[in-house]
């Protein structure tokens, strides 16, 4: 949702949202996938948090450029998609269309994704954890007949 409303307000719609939508959803899960925070606090726990972060960033953005790569570089570069090619020659014109395109994007975006986890993550963690806490998210569930 954060990323529909982001479009919305900055005039970012287009047929490429749904994709980022997806690619969001990914880094999201991936997250949720991490090591579970009863066993990490602390240092390792923002270092790990940073760590996904960044690596996360850099995926992301490769992972957006197979949304576009096939369509955008047309057929006439040196970078582009070519149906029929083999494998090895298609991904070695990925990764020069990543290079020239997208990295001096992603770079920037995880150093400064590491960053900002290492220097406001303990407070966002306690936040989270206090909200976690007063909502109850762990209170089972009990359901019990009405009497007319």
């Amino acid at each position: 949702m954060t990323m529909f409303a982001s479009a919305l307000l900055t005039g970012g719609v287009g047929p490429w949202m749904p994709f980022q939508m997806l690619a969001m959803g990914w880094v999201a899960m991936g997250a949720g996938l991490l090591p579970g925070a009863e066993r990490l606090r602390g240092r390792r726990e923002l270092w790990l948090l940073a760590s996904y972060g960044a690596i996360a960033s850099v995926l992301y953005g490769t992972v957006m450029n197979l949304q576009g790569w096939p369509y955008l570089s047309g057929m006439s570069t040196g970078v582009s998609f070519v149906a029929g090619d083999p494998l090895p020659e298609n991904l070695a014109r990925f990764v020069a269309y990543c290079l020239a395109t997208s990295l001096g994007w992603d770079l920037p975006r995880a150093v400064v994704t590491a960053v900002c986890t290492l220097t406001l993550g303990r407070a966002v963690l306690a936040a989270l954890r206090r909200a976690t806490r007063k909502a109850a998210f762990g209170t089972p569930v009990t359901f019990e007949a009405r009497n007319p």
